[in-house]
This record gives structure tokens, sequence and C-alpha cells, in this order.
């Protein structure tokens, strides 16, 4: 088995557990606001509905990325990566407005709950769940560089968060015997559900736009000043993006006019596997031979980048 293979496993692997997940946890949370009555449990319950939408479409999305090129698609699927995550940030956001507009109603409604311990006992349940899968999302995310894993952790842990916080609504409610601490607390709780919403978006259209990643760009251009000090080239016109899970890197290397072609494919090939070694198991990278004679004249198919 590839790493590749191997890397897409275990990311599918987890994703279908988080599948299976959602549909528990809303199971558990659509009772216990129907045995409370509570805004804020409704509310959660709400946004779970909304994540497990998400989460499958996140599946197909992780499906989607990882197919290869094909004569329609020369450089892969990788970007459905950025499009799922949009997606789940604006499904995110969307849900916070639910909870805003729940929230509001109960204030000119008035606010009615019982059961409040079993309540309690069952959205904790679902809150700890939901904090060991978020967690291992985030880490796999990070150690994959998958936008669909690391979008649907933090998904995962704005419907932590808002749990707590439902949890320290109800104890309030309890404790102090004012049944207003419900809707206050939801509002909170869909302010920080709608800050993650939109930061998800925002990172979704830079990576749909080939932003810049100055850390990876550092990271090569060490590995490149480096390489130089042991074979005789220079370098320059350097570029780099990040498609999904493929980190794509162009650059021109300069050697000397005397350099026979067969020497300098020779240094190049040498660039390349230690690049794609770095940015592994998904780099592709792509050089352009020059001779010093014409490294100053900027080809017009380039750009003037340097």
């Amino acid at each position: 088995m590839t790493s590749q293979d191997q890397s897409y496993r275990e990311q599918m692997s987890i994703m279908l557990v988080s599948l299976a997940v959602a549909v528990i946890l809303l199971g558990l949370k659509v009772w216990a606001a129907g045995v409370t009555n509570s805004s804020a449990l409704y509310s959660d319950a709400a946004e779970s509905f909304v994540h497990l939408i998400a989460v499958a479409i996140a599946v197909r999305a992780l499906q989607m990325s990882h197919k290869p090129a094909d004569d329609d698609h020369h450089f892969g699927h990788d970007k459905a990566a950025f499009l799922s995550a949009g997606i789940e940030g604006a499904m995110i956001s969307c849900a916070a407005l639910f909870i805003y507009y729940e929230a509001g109603r109960q204030f000119f409604t008035g606010v009615h709950m019982e059961n409040i311990g079993f309540g309690a006992l069952l959205a904790g349940s679902a809150t700890l769940v939901n904090l060991l899968l978020g967690g291992a999302l985030l880490h796999i995310g990070k150690k994959r560089q998958s936008p669909v894993l690391r979008a649907n952790g933090h998904h995962v842990m704005t419907d932590v968060y808002t749990s707590i916080a439902v949890l320290l609504a109800l104890a309030l409610v309890h404790f102090t015997k004012w049944p207003w601490w419900d809707p206050v607390i939801a509002i909170l709780a869909a302010t920080n559900i709608l800050w993650t919403g939109i930061k998800l978006v925002r990172e979704s259209l830079s990576g749909l736009m080939d932003a810049a990643e100055p850390e990876t760009e550092a990271k090569i251009r060490t590995l490149l000043d480096a390489l130089m000090k042991e074979h005789d080239f220079r370098y320059h016109h350097l570029r780099h993006r990040h498609s999904g899970h493929t980190h794509w890197v162009e650059l021109h290397l300069v050697f000397a006019d005397e350099t026979t072609v067969h020497d300098a494919h020779e240094v190049a090939t040498t660039v390349e596997e230690n690049i794609c070694a770095l940015l592994a198991p998904y780099g592709r990278i792509i050089t352009h031979l020059e001779p010093r004679s014409a490294e100053e004249k900027d080809e017009v198919w380039e750009g003037s980048r340097t």
C-alpha cells in the first residue's frame, strides 16, 4: 500500500466514524431537547442536524478530492476539499442564525423548562463523545493536511463548545431558578458558532483562490538554499500552491552555460526529489532549466515574479 493510499484510508475511516457519531448524537440531542423544552438544547440539536448534512457532504468531497487526474481535470479533483469546507462553514453560519432566532423567540414567548437533570445527562454524554471525535479529526487533518478533516474537526469542536454552553445554561437555571439563562447563553454560543463558520468560509475561499502559504514557501526556500551549497545552480520564479492535499511547486533552475543537459537534469532530479520528500506524500514539482546567460530575461509566459 502506498503512503497516499494509507493517508486516504485513514482519512476516510475517521470521516465514516464522524458520520456514524453524528447520527447517534443528533438522536440524543433531539431527545434531550424534547424532554427539557430548552431553547439552548433545541439550538444544539439544530446545529447537530446541520453538522450531519455537512459530514455527508464532506465524505463525498473526500472521495472526490482523491480521484486521480482525468481528461477533464488534468490537475485532479483536490479542490473539492476546499469547496466542502466552504459549504460546511456556510451551514455552520446558518445554524448560528437559527439559534439567534430561537433564543429571540423565547424572549417574547417565555421560558418553560423541565427534566433539566435528565437533559443535562444526555447532553453531557454527547459532549464527551464529540470532544474525543473532534480532537481525532483535527489531529489527523493536520497530519494529512486535509481541509475536509480540519473543517469537520472545527465543526465538531463548535458543537462541543455549544454543548458546554448548553450545560452551563441548564446548571444556572437549575441552581438560580432564573430561566432566562437559557436564551442568553444560547445567543453567546451562537456567536461563537457564527465566528467559526465565517472563518471556515474565508479559509475555503483562500484555498480556492490559491492563496500563498508563507510557511511552506519558507521551508522550500531553506531546502533550496541548502542544496545550492552542494550543487552548482541558482533558482528563481519559485511558485507554490496547495490545491487541497497536493502541493504544486514550480521554479526555474539556472546553470552555468557550459553545463550539459545530462548534468543539469541530474541536479534537477535531485532538487525535485528533495522537495517532494519535504512535501510528502503529495508533492508535485515542475522545473524549468535555463543557462545563466538567459537568467535575467523574463519569459513572457512566466511574468516577472522572482
